[in-house]
């Protein structure tokens, strides 16, 4: 998986994938699951998918096993170690799932269901599994396991009861030499704790001491030659055992061969099922997927977004269209919808379902190339503009005619004119190289490059006039219009300065309305007027300038006050100039649109994420400080 992958967030897909799998074998493939670029292949693959979604829902859940270190229990087995009874136990734990899940497999064969045909590669296990419960009683062997077993246990009991029947004697009889009244075993060996005192008194042979050494353990001379039979009997016991379990060892080793061979079916099973129930769990569908160089979703939805949050998607492009621009007001969706674009097409050229409505169609890439998000790089020392920049031309160096594209506000974080003429020469470049893609932006030039250039389209995300918020719903064809206008006479704007407004944005008429000034207070009344200039008109938020004297390039932050001083940004520092040693380059209105949010070129990436945070709840050690550059 590359970052192109991870930036439409196709790892949290995998992630979720993983969930839904049983055996760490099964985790692993999904973890290395990448899209199919055969054909072929591709819709096989989804097949298979739609029949475990099917067989899935009809029968329920399938008698996966975990298959915990089973192959580390079979390469031991080949190796000559010999197996001990609890890993004897995972051998027929396994052979039991083998066949629940063959007789699971067999229904799906009534309905025809392609993933049955597993079944048919699952081999019968029964032998092996009859073999190793007869000799194991979970992690221990039964008494039965062999006539000779059988017999040693029973007199090794026989002697123990033996030892024990002595030893309540002693107690009883000489319960003044000892320190406690119990029966204890040290070393193997059953003791009595003697007070050291009376050690030579009591008689028999020390096995143990105690830690102060008030106390020893000791083993009466009268049990002596029961403790003798008692480890023979122990040494023939240990040899019984190992020979049992060397022979089960050696059957093991005998079905190594059918063993692998059904964990490997198995662990595809795994692996289909995991995609079948994440698409149960997403409500999700299969899509036709092939060659044509076309997209058609509907009503598609963010696999990784609440159901019931998600406004869904209607996104289209024909086999005339080679991309589609996107417009609209920030939070507005637009990077929502790219990336929904983007990682439902991965899913479905992986084979798994994705949620959206029948109908739905997804083309073949030989590739996905994507710039989405915030690029810097503190570590190499990247700006937001430079990431990008270095992601975009990574992407022209590699993307083909059949990649999908997907670049997030094309040209930003930089001087605005330049921005847009770079987000037009990359978009230009795509279109002639005839590969598919999707672009967020800005820019009105941009806007018009859309309009007026074939295989382009333009999609807008629709925005609630009546009640001041976005949609989050993708308009296809339509570009998207600067609401600022709209939302400032809502909210108030005296009409002559909409008119101002309207004027400097879209030309025509001059406003035939002066501004309202405030009126004079009885001290200014009073004082000889001067004639005055409003330095304020003469520049505007974003207007490109030059610096007269160091002949450097800025943006102008804040317009000038009644002291003539303006505020520039120049080289990402705001400084301070006079309005005289200013010279206007390109105004503000036509750069870009008047609903633009300048906290792109202005604000750090820290203020932004801060305004954010702040914008969703109140945080009282959150605070933003601006440098106006005095």
């Amino acid at each position: 998986m590359n970052n192109h992958h991870i930036a439409v967030e196709f790892n949290l897909i995998i992630d979720k994938l993983k969930e839904h799998a049983l055996s760490q074998k099964a985790k692993d493939a999904l973890a290395n699951l990448t899209p199919y670029l055969n054909e072929d292949m591709c819709v096989r693959k989804m097949a298979e998918t739609t029949s475990a979604r099917n067989l899935l829902d009809t029968t329920g859940t399938p008698p996966l096993s975990m298959m915990e270190n089973l192959d580390e229990i079979i390469t031991l087995a080949q190796a000559g170690s010999m197996l001990v009874p609890e890993q004897l136990r995972s051998v027929s734990s396994f052979a039991q799932s083998c066949k629940y899940l063959a007789t699971y497999l067999s229904k799906g064969e009534v309905t025809g269901e392609a993933v049955a045909v597993y079944g048919k590669s699952i081999e019968n296990l029964k032998d092996l599994r009859t073999e190793i419960e007869l000799c194991i009683d979970y992690d221990t062997l039964r008494d039965d396991a062999s006539p000779a077993l059988r017999n040693i246990r029973r007199k090794k009991e026989h002697v123990e009861a033996q030892i024990k029947e002595k030893l309540d004697h002693i107690l009883k009889s000489r319960k003044q030499y000892l320190s406690d009244g119990y029966i204890a075993i040290r070393q193997g060996h059953y003791v009595l704790p003697v007070q050291r005192k009376y050690q030579t008194q009591f008689g028999g042979t020390v096995i143990e001491a105690s830690g102060k050494g008030s106390t020893v353990f000791m083993e009466p001379t009268a049990i002596s030659k029961f403790q003798a039979q008692r480890a023979e009997l122990a040494i023939e016991q240990d040899s019984e055992e190992r020979r049992i379990l060397y022979t089960l060892t050696a059957t093991v080793v005998d079905y190594a061969p059918l063993l692998r061979r059904n964990m490997e079916a198995m662990e595809a099973l795994d692996v289909l099922f995991a995609k079948a129930k994440l698409s149960a769990a997403m409500k999700a569908v299969p899509v036709e997927i092939g060659g044509a160089r076309r997209l058609n979703i509907r009503q598609g939805r963010h696999p990784l977004l609440a159901a019931n949050e998600c406004v869904a998607l209607d996104f289209a492009m024909d086999e005339h269209t080679s991309g589609v621009i996107i417009t609209g007001p920030n939070t507005g969706g637009k990077t929502v919808a790219v990336k929904t674009v983007g990682l439902l097409s991965l899913m479905a050229q992986c084979g798994l379902h994705i949620p959206c409505d029948a109908g739905s169609y997804i083309a073949m890439q030989d590739s996905y190339w994507c710039d989405i998000g915030d690029s810097q790089n503190i570590s190499q020392n990247l700006s937001t503009f430079s990431g990008h920049m270095t992601n975009v031309i990574g992407i022209l160096q590699r993307a083909s005619r059949d990649s999908l594209v997907l670049l997030d506000e094309l040209g930003s974080g930089t001087d605005p004119a330049e921005g847009m003429g770079i987000a037009v020469a990359v978009l230009e470049e795509l279109r002639q190289r005839g590969c598919m893609f999707l672009v967020t932006t800005h820019y009105a030039q941009v806007k018009t490059y859309a309009e007026q250039s074939q295989g382009v389209q333009s999609a807008r995300m629709a925005f609630d006039r009546e009640n001041l918020r976005p949609l989050y719903k993708l308009e296809m064809g339509m570009s998207g219009e600067s609401c600022a206008l709209h939302i400032a006479q809502r909210l108030g704007l005296p009409a002559h300065l909409l008119a101002r407004a309207h004027h400097e944005v879209y030309g025509g008429e001059a406003p035939k309305h002066a501004p309202i000034k405030a009126p004079k207070s009885r001290l200014e009344r009073t004082q000889i007027e001067k004639p005055t200039i409003d330095l304020s008109e003469k520049f505007s938020m974003g207007d490109s300038v030059t610096v007269l004297q160091s002949e450097e390039i800025g943006i102008v932050y804040r317009p000038a006050n009644e002291l003539g001083d303006v505020i520039v940004q120049v080289k990402g520092e705001k400084r301070s100039f006079k309005h005289n040693r200013l010279k206007l380059n390109v105004p503000a209105s036509q750069l870009y649109p008047p609903d633009y949010d300048f906290s792109i070129i202005f604000d750090s990436v820290e203020h932004r994420k801060a305004r954010h945070h702040m914008g969703r709840k109140h945080d009282p050690t959150l605070s933003i400080t601006y440098d106006d550059g005095q």
